[in-house]
């Protein structure tokens, strides 16, 4: 039997590596997944490990203990520390460091590279023996050495286009400094090689800037030649004020790195790994369909075995024999794709301001067994239903010249059972339709719902071809008698049609249901932001860490043509340890530059200790107009009874809740400071010169946006970038496995059919006709499965919409007519292109061979 199923492989090895082909690409993706996280993983822990590498302890300041005073900077880590420290037993030397948060301007003025705060790095330039700080070669220039000079790394050089003797703009936390580029340096820091930026200032700016004249913020210890780091980090800590400060190793340092680049590498891996799990669904279809139809080819075959003494369990493992030879195939395919797939998936993740690390490709175990796990279980797995029903085969079929079509009582049973799960895989997701906001347990019930109605079309799918293609037929029917021949192939056996077009069904309805979600919550995200905006510009700081010059709002508020000028302090309201935006308000001026539509309340009560929340987060809390809520403000700790005056309809600009910009002021994270000015202009007009002036009025500081109308709709719109992406990938994933098994299915089919094609040679159609019938017999099947798939697709978005619904009010039903047009015409275009080979080669057939086939 082992001989057999070797012999059966490569006789078909032309028609499997379709399969192959089918399976690899999941395999790809997983393998190749696992293999850009453990490369990614390791070239981050090299940066990282080259960081500490002359990093024996660092010394660092201590939280205050719970209760105490907040004090902005450590007393501790001062110059009398540092010459301490030097003199420790087994230090070689003391570098301290003063560092935080720096931005800049590129040379034509627009921020660089802010997206990301946390690898914005400002830091002092702290030189050691020789003159020079080793974490921060130059490479060009040199080192900063007064207030009015900086030097930054390479890559922001390039990015900004900043050349040795340029005046840049920077920002820390204030009004923007003017600063002339002296020196450009090199860093292996792995929040700058990400894709951030480094600014480099003399020690005493640095602290000046970032903690206090002769303070620092840490001081990083190399040891002496055959000094153990953990038994000079008990030295070091016998030094150190107890209450302000604490040392660490250098390799504890590496290891939480280590750590926080895993947990990175975590979020990297989703979107491939759905991908996969997709791919190998979809590709699960066309393993069932080939050896379906290789079981079918093979009736004979197998009935032979059977009659000269083979029983059913080697007959099963032949079958799965075969399997698991192919799957070998495709697991040693795929990770060979899966290597390519990790070489590039830095480029395709990274983006301009985020890149990924790039190193030499770190091949584990963990790939390896995952590819070959992944892909002999998925093709055996699928393999097993047709063992089982080769196993079924009796002698006497060896007898028989036809193929036997399904029973009827196994249809009834199939209609039986396709039905009651469409009836429980709708019912679930219309139970959505009262639903009230996107909690756990409902995303759970449209997963399950969606997930019962797809199997439900897949069981119904034989039941539901032929009056699907009958309709579909009087299309085909114009193209003469090859288009009834193509409808007559197409119909003769449903399973094979349901079980080919299945891979597009499946593809199709995923693509349409997040088209259709994905363009309805852009367009509301889109009315949200718009309708809830009374103002024309915003100004806006990118964290609620820093802040806005509050001296600023009268200069906008003097510009020509600016009426209104609304300043807003935001900071969090922590409510049961769940954290929410509160914007700090004058009542006042929110009418010109909010458009809030309150439930109930209003703010003519609003001041300390009076809030307004929004619909969405006071039916989180269960509290109405007149409740109280028990909550923490920004940076205070301690609970306080707020009042709520007012509950008003969800709105991005006013954010979860609305307190007294004096009360939120007084409690944010840089307390007397603004987040944003509301700019309301005479005639509502916007135009590049005034964004321009209004830039000017606020320094042109880089930690600043400023924002008109359209720029906030288009930014709400961005939310909805990740989607779109997985929308077109999982469409990309589908057409490729749908045209796989279109190619295989159509290749049986011809084979199969050698005969019949010959006899239509032989009484006259030509070989356009022949090909016409096998490409409209490709695009009849393509249809089936889009039609099916569009109708689960959209069925599943409508009831799916009923939980944005719920936590948007502004969220309507919106077909995207445009994707969904160029889904079909994909599809289609994909039934017809897969078919173009399998046609060529029927069309190629001697009319007297293939009859005497």
């Amino acid at each position: 039997m082992f001989r057999t199923a070797l012999r059966n492989v490569v006789a078909h090895k032309a028609r499997l590596v379709m399969t192959v082909l089918a399976v690899c690409l999941g395999v790809a993706f997983i393998s190749g997944t696992l293999v850009f996280a453990d490369s990614s993983a390791a070239a981050y822990r090299a940066a990282a490990s080259q960081n500490f590498s002359d990093v024996a302890v660092s010394v660092t300041p201590k939280d205050p203990p719970p209760g105490a005073a907040a004090l902005p900077h450590s007393p501790g880590l001062d110059d009398a520390l540092v010459r301490k420290l030097a003199g420790v037993h087994g230090v070689a030397s003391v570098r301290p460091s003063a560092d935080g948060s720096a931005v800049l301007n590129a040379a034509d003025g627009t921020p660089l590279r802010v997206d990301k705060a946390w690898a914005n790095l400002g830091a002092g330039y702290a030189p050691g023996k020789g003159g020079k700080d080793s974490r921060y070669p130059v490479a060009e220039g040199h080192a900063p050495q007064n207030a009015d000079e900086i030097a930054v790394d390479s890559g922001t050089a390039d990015a900004g286009h900043f050349h040795i003797g340029d005046k840049i703009t920077v920002a820390t936390d204030g009004p923007v400094m003017t600063k002339r580029l002296v020196g450009i340096v090199t860093t292996k820091d792995t929040r700058v090689t990400a894709g951030g930026t480094l600014t480099l200032f003399d020690m005493a700016t640095a602290q000046r800037l970032f903690t206090s004249p002769g303070h620092y913020n840490g001081i990083d210890l190399s040891a002496t030649p055959g000094t153990d780091q953990f038994e000079l980090s008990d030295r070091v800590g016998d030094v150190l004020p107890a209450d302000r400060a604490e040392a660490v190793t250098g390799s504890a340092q590496a290891n939480q790195q280590a750590i926080n680049v895993d947990s990175m590498n975590r979020g990297y891996e989703k979107m491939p790994m759905i991908f996969a799990g997709v791919s190998l669904f979809i590709g699960s279809f066309l393993v069932v369909n080939t050896f379906t139809m290789l079981v079918t080819r093979r009736t004979r075959e197998i009935a032979l075995l059977r009659a000269i003494g083979a029983d059913r369990r080697q007959v099963v493992r032949s079958v799965l024999l075969e399997a698991l030879l192919i799957g070998l195939a495709a697991s040693a395919v795929g990770l060979l794709l899966g290597l390519g797939i990790a070489s590039v998936l830095p480029d395709v993740l990274g983006t301009t301001g985020d890149t990924l690390p790039k190193g030499p490709l770190v091949i584990g175990a963990r790939p390896v067994v995952a590819a070959l796990g992944v892909g002999v279980g998925v093709t055996v797995l699928a393999a097993w239903l047709p063992s089982r029903r080769a196993a079924k085969v009796a002698p006497i079929e060896a007898m028989r010249s036809t193929e036997q079509p399904p029973s009827t009582a196994g249809n009834r049973w199939r209609g039986v059972v396709g039905l009651a799960l469409l009836v429980v895989g709708a019912g679930l997701l219309v139970s959505l339709a009262g639903a009230k906001d996107a909690s756990e347990e409902n995303l759970r019930s449209a997963m399950l719902g969606c997930a019962v109605l797809v199997v439900a079309l897949i069981v119904l799918a034989p039941l539901l071809a032929a009056p699907v293609i009958r309709l579909t037929g009087h299309l085909t029917g114009r193209f003469g008698a090859a288009g009834h021949l193509a409808r007559e192939n197409a119909l003769r056996d449903p399973r094979r049609t349901a079980a080919t077009a299945a891979t597009l069904m499946i593809s199709t309805a995923l693509v349409a249901g997040l088209a259709v979600i994905g363009n309805s919550t852009g367009q509301a995200l889109d009315r949200q932001t718009a309708d809830g905006l009374g103002a024309d510009y915003v100004i806006s700081t990118r964290t609620n860490m820093t802040g806005i010059d509050p001296t600023a709002v009268q200069r906008v508020a003097d510009i020509p043509g600016v009426r209104t000028a609304a300043a807003v302090t935001d900071s969090t309201l922590t409510v049961g340890g769940n954290a929410q935006e509160i914007s700090g308000v004058d009542p006042a001026a929110v009418d010109t530059t909010m458009r809030l539509d309150f439930v109930s309340g209003s703010l003519k009560d609003l001041g300390p200790g009076r809030i307004a929340l929004s619909s969405s987060f006071a039916a989180q809390q269960g509290v109405h107009t007149g409740g109280k809520v028990n909550a923490t403000m920004g940076r205070d700790q301690v609970f306080k009874q707020y009042t709520v005056v007012g509950v008003y309809k969800d709105n991005p600009t006013a954010r979860q809740a609305l307190g007294a910009r004096s009360e939120v002021q007084k409690n944010s994270y840089n307390p007397g400071s603004l987040q944003r000015i509301l700019v309301r202009t005479d005639d509502g007009a916007t135009s590049q010169a005034a964004e321009m002036q209004l830039r000017t009025a606020v320094g042109n500081s880089p930690l600043l946006k400023v924002q008109d109308r359209k720029e906030l709709v288009r930014e709400a719109a961005g939310a909805m970038s990740n989607l779109l992406t997985l929308m077109y990938g999982l469409l990309a994933i589908g057409v490729v496995i749908s045209a796989l098994g279109i190619v295989n299915t159509m290749a049986m089919s011809v084979a199969e059919r050698t005969r019949e094609i010959g006899v239509l040679r032989a009484i006259g159609m030509d070989r356009a006709g022949i090909r016409r019938m096998i490409r409209l017999e490709a695009v009849t099947v393509a249809a089936f499965g889009t039609l099916l798939g569009l109708a689960g697709g959209l069925f599943g978005a409508w009831a799916v919409g009923a939980l944005v619904n719920g936590a948007m009010e502004q969220y309507t039903l919106a077909l995207p007519w445009g994707t969904l047009l160029l889904v079909c015409l994909a599809s289609l275009a994909v039934g017809a292109l897969a078919a173009a080979l399998p046609a060529r080669r029927a069309a190629a057939l001697s009319p007297l061979e293939a009859v005497s086939a």
